[in-house]
């Protein structure tokens, strides 16, 4: 298989077309491509770096070790919402269990689903199937899920006297979960990471303060302003309520845990420092001091204005989305942050060598380290499964020893051509 090299296939200043007839860092069957990625961010240390890739002894799947920053032989590679709508497997069992309450909160369908893409595509990472919003009623807080509007909540939480309606979250309502998460690291063992993942406070309270989704936000952002203790209050409980949710799941199984903050990149920066990062550090700081040794991923989607804040949180992984470049992603967050994406999830829908070749462009923006392969989103519906399949067979073909061997620091290589 080969790719041509196209004169400008990278967005950023940092990565650029070399013109010349690499191999490209797979195991097997070497492709022609042009694309390369700075080489000034590659120091000689870090490239020695990549000769230690198999001598650790940790027992660790390889995402597990990439999100915590250590040397692995090539990037792991899940993707978010890898269960679900576009696998013909998904669709036949959604038929047989058209509530999706049903298919999220049943131990032996959440296995299920949760295993379809694992047993099909082989990723790195096995997420639960599941839903930021399944532990609301463990804390008070029901819901429904309709066809048409999504997520209902038929009593939102907006004054004083709703935050009664509260208590602390209840583990024996969210028993399918802990049950699925221990049969998930049996099934995998450990060639996979068993991914659990939570809504940060500011995402979850914007279903309940509005009562379901929205696109304005407007009811929350106005309570801001005209109800502010209100929704601090309602931002603390369901700080410690996810964070002994994050705690529940790594004690059940879970090797890695994502937050997702889905809605934070609808707030400014300002307001996002005063009604977002706050809590998301007070979970992480917790979940820290409890699981020390469980690296935590954190996403945004449309963070691109957000990505030095984040980095604060003190998260192990800064997830971006696709359209921030990764080569610039990098750059703005350092080499002391593992990072993951962000391949754009239309790619999917490319011819193959297409999707080959953005592949290839990612992981050598991202470095031969601390990165964790994905999309920059959710897998759309629709999305072929051969391309799917593609998107993993080429993560595991890589090799970065291949990938970065001919990165040579410009500065040599200029004094090289002048000799």
């Amino acid at each position: 298989m080969s790719l041509s090299s196209p004169t400008s296939a990278c967005s950023s200043s940092r990565c650029y077309s070399s013109g010349l007839s690499l191999p490209i860092g797979f195991r097997s069957n070497p492709i022609n491509v042009g694309l390369v990625c700075d080489p000034k961010r590659h120091s000689l240390a870090a490239r020695k770096l990549l000769v230690a890739c198999s001598s650790s002894s940790s027992s660790d799947p390889l995402l597990v070790k990439a999100a915590k920053g250590q040397v692995v032989s090539r990037p792991p590679a899940w993707m978010m919402r890898q269960a679900g709508r576009y696998m013909a497997v998904y669709q036949k069992l959604a038929k047989k269990h058209p509530s999706f309450r049903e298919r999220s909160e049943n131990t032996d369908l959440i296995v299920e689903i949760s295993l379809q893409p694992w047993q099909a595509f082989r990723p790195d990472g096995v997420i639960i199937f599941s839903d930021i919003l399944t532990p609301l009623p463990a804390f008070g807080v029901p819901f429904d899920i309709e066809d048409v509007k999504g997520p209902v909540i038929q009593s939102p939480i907006r004054t004083e006297e709703d935050l009664k309606k509260l208590h602390p979250i209840d583990f024996e309502k969210l028993q399918f979960v802990g049950d699925s998460l221990k049969i998930l690291r049996q099934e995998v063992g450990e060639h996979a990471a068993v991914l659990g993942f939570v809504g940060a406070p500011w995402t979850i309270a914007t279903y309940i303060v509005e009562g379901g989704t929205t696109r304005t936000y407007t009811v929350i952002k106005n309570m801001c302003h005209t109800a502010p203790n209100v929704l601090r209050a309602l931002l603390s409980h369901l700080t410690k309520a996810i964070t002994e949710y994050v705690v529940y799941q790594v004690e059940h199984g879970a090797h890695c845990i994502q937050i997702f903050d889905s809605w934070g990149g609808q707030l400014t920066p300002e307001m996002w420092e005063r009604w977002s990062k706050p809590y998301i550090e007070e979970i992480i700081h917790a979940v820290k001091k409890r699981c020390p040794d469980t690296p935590i991923v954190f996403y945004i989607n449309g963070n691109g204005g957000l990505l030095e804040r984040m980095k604060t949180t003190g998260a192990d992984v800064i997830g971006l989305d696709w359209t921030v470049d990764m080569a610039d992603g990098r750059r703005r967050l350092g080499s002391d942050v593992s990072v993951q994406g962000n391949v754009d999830p239309a790619y999917l829908f490319s011819p193959l060598p297409a999707l080959t070749e953005e592949i290839l462009r990612v992981v050598k923006c991202a470095g031969p380290k601390g990165h964790i392969l994905n999309l920059g989103h959710g897998v759309l519906v629709g999305t072929p499964e051969e391309a799917v399949a593609h998107f993993f067979e080429t993560a595991r073909s890589l090799d970065y020893q291949t990938v970065f061997q001919n990165h040579i620091p410009a500065e040599k290589a200029e004094s090289e051509l002048v000799a």
